[in-house]
Parts: C-alpha cells; structure tokens; sequence
C-alpha cells in the first residue's frame, strides 16, 4: 500500500525558495517511481518532474528545467522537490504521484496520489 503526503507548500515571494517533500508511509517506496504534478484552478494536471526508482534517473518539464531540483531519500521514503527562482506562475497545487515500472509525464499512469500542497508566489 502506498500512502503519500506532501508537505512544504506556502507562500513566496518571487525569485525565493521553498522545498516540498512527499513522504510514503508504505513499505514499497524503493520499488517506484516518483513524479511531481501541479494544478491550477480549471486547468488540467501537468507534469513538474519525475525521478527514476533509483534514483539515478529524472527528467523535468522545460518551464522548471534549471530551477526545479527532484531528489529522493530511500532511508526517509520521501521525495523532494526543490523549488528555486520562483515565478507567479509557479503558483499551483502541488502533487506527488507514485508508479511502478518506468517513469512517465501523463498523471493518469501514476495509481498514487498524496493530497497536494498549495504554492503560491507572490509578484
């Protein structure tokens, strides 16, 4: 059973950081793969970022490449998102979203979702 809640959402001003982490109270985190998604009101789920089950493997989407960081902490069973530079149009909520198998960028082949935390960045 996977089981994620994030945290470390709030509120910025733009050009700061924040730091959100999706912890998994489950016992199979090292088997998936991660990935990071954010929503805005009335529009569709798109993808931040993804990390590989091991680690050795990210990818991002390009409006966050060179600013968003994606990590994960197997001994934590947490996910990370570093978040640097930020823009208002960063503001959205966040979500952490886990798979088996390979990393992917459409939200509906991730069966695991956490709750979403709220980002907002101030102009």
């Amino acid at each position: 059973q996977v089981q994620l809640v994030e945290s470390g959402g709030g509120l910025v001003q733009a050009g700061g950081s924040l730091r959100l982490s999706c912890a998994d109270s489950g016992r199979t985190f090292s088997m998936y793969a991660m990935g990071w998604f954010r929503q805005t009101p009335g529009k569709e789920r798109d993808f931040v970022a993804a990390i590989s089950w091991s680690g050795d493997i990210t990818s991002y989407a390009d409006s966050v490449k060179g600013r968003f960081t994606i990590s994960r902490d197997g001994d934590k069973n947490t996910v990370y998102l570093q978040m640097n530079s930020l823009k208002p149009e960063d503001t959205a909520v966040y979500y952490c979203a886990g798979r088996g198998g390979a990393i992917y960028k459409i939200p509906d082949e991730y069966p695991y979702w956490g709750q979403g935390t709220q980002v907002t960045v101030s102009s």
